[in-house]
């Protein structure tokens, strides 16, 4: 008895003097285990008379679940208090601001958006989107648009020539993104609904203009496309993309070499306060040009005239971009400026949509 005792005060002492569980789970080895004090004693039960037996076998097992139950209570306890230490570690002051992620920080930058938009809103007219590379031929960007030769589009002074080749052929960085319309319609048959946004560079700086810039074009070839189509469509993606009820618009003829007639389009805006709205005032802005595609672009693309005839348009989505948002300098779109693009770019899951708004 003395032994039983003794034992049990000095395994329950161990128990309550563990500083951790793996203390604890030393104990409870050394008392339990397969070669543990305890399990020694429940060993010879078995070299016991009856009487011994009946005697010994209660306080044995008595001191074996005394232990056990001991064990199980010091490890909850320690595992209340490792928790309760880990939530006091870890504890969040709720009144300080959220920290925003990547996610939330990275901003699309403002050409990005724009181009965004412009494809949300042709899509949902049923175009298709055109690309082609930047580096052009003088045959794709001038001679099948119809510059004549001598035409001062053509010269060094406008235009980014490379050396030329073996053959002594130049090429360049594309003018504008019309070489991609001359590629559609060498590629596919009418009818031909397409839009190109792409970079476009010219030899040009200042606050409205950048030797590399962005331009979207727009194609259309059919039987029996017409002027009234064209002005529907500008009309209502002018709608559309300055997110306007009713817009004014008035063309006004021009030249240029691809297109004939050849307009110029003004949209009705106000400039009170020195900012630009639309819809809405006396005065116009110009925003781009378009027209009838010219008879002899189409021949060069192997289409005939008198079955086929389209319109196009083009405008700098620089230009349009800076309109719709406010940005006063054209320069700034280009340098990099992390402050910048953190004022005038949009979140990365701010995706435009003509349901839930452009620019919402």
């Amino acid at each position: 008895m003395t032994d039983i005792a003794t034992l049990e005060r000095d395994v329950l002492v161990a128990i309550d003097t563990a500083a951790d569980e793996a203390a604890v789970e030393d104990v409870r080895i050394a008392a339990l285990g397969k070669s543990g004090s305890i399990s020694a004693l429940l060993k010879t039960l078995g070299g016991m008379t009856p009487d011994e037996r009946k005697e010994k076998g209660p306080q044995i097992n008595g001191l074996r679940d005394r232990v056990q139950g001991a064990i199980a209570a010091r490890k909850e306890a320690l595992g209340e208090a490792a928790l309760e230490a880990r939530l006091a570690s870890e504890r969040v002051d709720v009144s300080l601001p959220v920290q925003e992620g990547p996610e939330a920080r990275g901003r699309i930058h403002p050409i990005s958006q724009v181009i965004d938009e412009i494809t949300a809103i042709f899509g949902d007219m049923g175009f298709a989107i055109a690309e082609g590379p930047d580096v052009e031929t003088d045959d794709l960007n001038f001679t099948k648009l119809n510059f004549p030769v001598g035409h001062p589009a053509r010269e060094m002074h406008d235009t980014f020539f490379f050396a030329p080749d073996a053959n002594g052929e130049r090429k360049l960085l594309r003018t504008h993104t019309s070489p991609v319309q001359v590629r559609t319609m060498l590629a596919e048959a009418p009818p031909i609904r397409v839009i190109c946004p792409g970079r476009t560079y010219r030899n040009d700086s200042d606050q409205t203009h950048t030797p590399m810039f962005h331009q979207v074009e727009g194609l259309v070839i059919d039987k029996s496309a017409h002027l009234g189509h064209l002005k529907w469509i500008l009309e209502e993606f002018c709608k559309s993309f300055f997110e306007i009820d009713d817009v004014k618009m008035r063309f006004r003829p021009s030249f240029f070499p691809f297109t004939e007639p050849s307009m110029e389009v003004d949209i009705q805006c106000s400039r009170k306060g020195g900012e630009i709205r639309f819809g809405e005032g006396d005065d116009w802005l110009e925003i781009l040009g378009c027209g009838m595609v010219h008879p002899n672009v189409l021949r060069n693309c192997g289409l005939d005239p008198e079955v086929y005839q389209g319109f196009a348009w083009g405008m700098g989505i620089d230009r349009i971009a800076m309109l719709k948002y406010g940005m006063p300098d054209l320069r700034p779109f280009f340098e990099a400026d992390v402050r910048w693009l953190s004022h005038y770019g949009f979140r990365p899951l701010d995706l435009p949509t003509l349901t839930a708004g452009l620019s919402s």
